[in-house]
């Protein structure tokens, strides 16, 4: 008898589950389109978090694997210690509302019989601030400048308006550069719903809260996107972690000035980027160069900004890096110059096809030929016999652009954007032969084969 109670019981308790968690996705829809894999997500922040952890479950779990075996060669640092400093300084930054969506992805990954936690889901969310301005730091209290030049040089972008552009409006551009072996798992869109705030959509990693490369599309006619400043010094752990107050201007900010006071309030220097940041409401631009110690903005309703991981800024550029302006042949300063000549040539021609060509772009500006290699804005220092020493990348480094997006102003009025998964330009990165040519970059092997190149792709909120 007791074991039938025991039995009923636990068929009841199944039962309830099976149906609360078919509740909390009853608003939620995935699917997989040329490479990337479209969330839909909707309602509470735990909600929220939940949809994203059981729907993305196999995604997360591989990424966050890759990662952490990336981050264990790379930096000399176990997962163990990431976890810790999301432990220590992270995790009691955050607001309530984070914290829930972060306990929510964790919930949905244990739903589907995965091991991970808040500690794992914060500290992979903030990959790019501890690997690349905390472990610095921490070398540099080490050894002085042992830890420079490991800032890292993510991404070429634009952003356009006024006579510079075919209508007369915003246009936007943006193409991340990445280690391939997690730069390949850059392939979510998400959709975000959330119970207060803006309606969002972005591109992310699995597992993100915030698009970290950084790509969104705000309901209130916000269009954000940034380029990180290279050889950045400067951290401070009592600070807000980046990728709360990226995700919080995404949701929260209504204007320009929203976007600057939410990015600049606790500012702790992680990811310090250039965000160009576009309000389709008023048609005006604006360009926030943000370090840790200063920042500036620039804004205007008739022109065009561009990021290629340089500081303009000579205040930040003195105190704040270690970046050479004279370096002509570094892959920042290179590629700005490509990309001022291209903005000007395009100019009243910007539109989401110009915007594709010139994220694609190969002409080596310093040589003045096509080429595969750093100093181009479609990147590829895996086949750059020079690397990438202001990256701290040695030669033929699996690093460079892995995709891209592009939207107008007319478009992101129904959260729509292009995307494109892989290099932009077309070629893919096919492991077995690279491994031949390089075996000092085998040890990637194990979580970096292939990283195929898609068509152009449109994707839209499906609200």
């Amino acid at each position: 008898m007791k074991n039938l109670v025991l039995l009923l019981f636990t068929c009841i308790l199944f039962s309830c589950n099976n149906k609360v968690a078919k509740d909390r996705l009853s608003k939620a829809s995935s699917e997989y389109k040329n490479g990337w894999f479209y969330v839909h997500l909707e309602g509470s922040p735990a909600d929220i978090g939940y949809q994203h952890g059981y729907l993305l479950s196999a995604q997360i779990d591989t990424a966050i694997q890759a990662t952490s075996y990336y981050l264990a060669h790379e930096t000399k640092h176990e997962w163990d210690f990431y976890r810790a400093a999301a432990k220590n300084f992270l995790w009691n930054k955050l607001d309530q509302e984070y914290k829930n969506e972060i306990n929510g992805i964790a919930e949905g990954l244990q739903a589907k019989g995965l091991k991970y936690d808040s500690l794992d889901i914060t500290a992979y969310n903030a990959l790019e601030e501890l690997a690349y301005y905390y472990v610095p730091q921490l070398m540099n209290k080490a050894k002085a400048g042992s830890g420079n030049n490991k800032a890292p040089g993510n991404c070429s972008a634009f952003i356009a308006t006024g006579s510079y552009t075919k209508d007369g409006k915003i246009v936007i551009g943006h193409n991340n550069w990445a280690n391939y072996i997690f730069g390949q798992y850059w392939n979510v869109v998400a959709d975000i719903v959330p119970e207060n705030g803006n309606h969002i959509i972005m591109d992310c990693m699995p597992g993100f809260i915030h698009s970290g490369d950084d790509f969104v599309i705000s309901a209130k006619g916000l269009l954000i996107t940034e380029t990180t400043i290279t050889q950045f010094l400067g951290f401070d752990s009592t600070g807000i972690p980046e990728f709360q107050r990226a995700r919080k201007v995404a949701q929260y900010a209504n204007s320009i000035d929203d976007a600057v006071k939410i990015f600049t309030t606790g500012n702790n220097g992680g990811y310090a980027n250039d965000w160009l940041i576009g309000d389709t409401k008023t048609n005006e631009v604006a360009k926030l160069e943000l370090g840790l110690k200063n920042y500036r903005v620039w804004r205007s309703k008739d022109t065009a900004m561009i990021g290629s991981n340089f500081a303009i800024d000579e205040k930040i550029i003195k105190e704040e890096t270690t970046f050479d302006v004279n370096n002509k042949t570094s892959s920042p300063n290179a590629r700005r110059l490509r990309m001022e000549k291209l903005v000007l040539d395009l100019k009243g021609k910007l539109d989401a096809e110009t915007g594709k060509i010139l994220e694609a772009d190969h002409m080596d500006a310093t040589q003045n030929k096509l080429l595969n290699n750093r100093c181009v804005v479609c990147g590829h220092v895996e086949e750059d016999g020079l690397g990438c020493a202001e990256f701290d990348l040695g030669p033929f480094y699996p690093m460079g652009s892995v995709q891209s997006k592009v939207t107008t102003a007319d478009m992101a009025k129904d959260m729509k954007f292009w995307a494109h998964m892989g290099h932009p330009c077309g070629k893919d990165f096919i492991g077995e032969p690279y491994y031949a040519a390089h075996p000092e970059y085998k040890w990637q092997e194990k979580f970096l084969k292939n990283m195929k190149s898609y068509p152009w792709t449109v994707f839209e909120s499906k609200k």
